[in-house]
């Protein structure tokens, strides 16, 4: 896999869609990985700062697809942030997470899971019902404690903090990240 032809492929996608041209898919009828079903997370920051961060945990569509789709919501239908102008597109940063299949993790207490699970290489999925969420393996960096990176996955999911004491499914995956 080539990791600057997927960073390319998000930028031309975010580009066209600020400029309102049609993304341009000939260039890249070489590379046959990108028409491979995976899932990818595409990560925008300015300065060491989030702008804007959305993903499949899924593979459902091809590569090339998903890439493409993930970068413009990223760029320009993140809710946290106002759309990407163009004025910021010249300085942001792009990574782009291909991520393996999750598999759900089973485990009979937060003691246990907190074994099984690999800090800075597991990224986690937490599902409690209809209330779901993720944390990239790189998120690890930001919360490197157990107790905290789960505290704030419980959260994210809009569960209790301490949300394991009633035994969330768990998934977990790996990503291979470019930038």
């Amino acid at each position: 896999m080539d990791g600057k032809v997927l960073v390319a492929i998000a930028k031309d996608a975010i580009e066209a869609k600020l400029n309102n041209k049609e993304l341009e898919f000939a260039k890249y009828d070489g590379f046959t990985f990108l028409q491979e079903p995976l899932a990818t997370f595409v990560t925008l920051t300015i300065d060491g700062d989030l702008r804007g961060c959305i993903g499949s945990l899924i593979a459902t569509r091809p590569l090339i697809e998903d890439l493409i789709h993930n970068a413009k919501a990223a760029a320009f239908s993140d809710p946290r942030f106002a759309p990407l102008t163009a004025k910021e597109f010249k300085n942001v940063a792009i990574e782009i997470s291909v991520l393996t299949p999750p598999q759900e993790l089973a485990y009979s207490d937060a003691q246990d899971l907190k074994q099984k699970i690999t800090p800075n290489t597991h990224g986690v999925i937490i599902k409690k019902g209809f209330k779901q969420a993720t944390f990239l393996p790189s998120v690890w960096e930001q919360l490197p404690n157990f107790e905290t990176f789960f505290d704030h996955l419980c959260q994210k999911a809009s569960l209790s903090q301490n949300c394991l004491e009633s035994h969330p499914q768990i998934f977990t995956y790996e990503a291979i990240k470019y930038s």
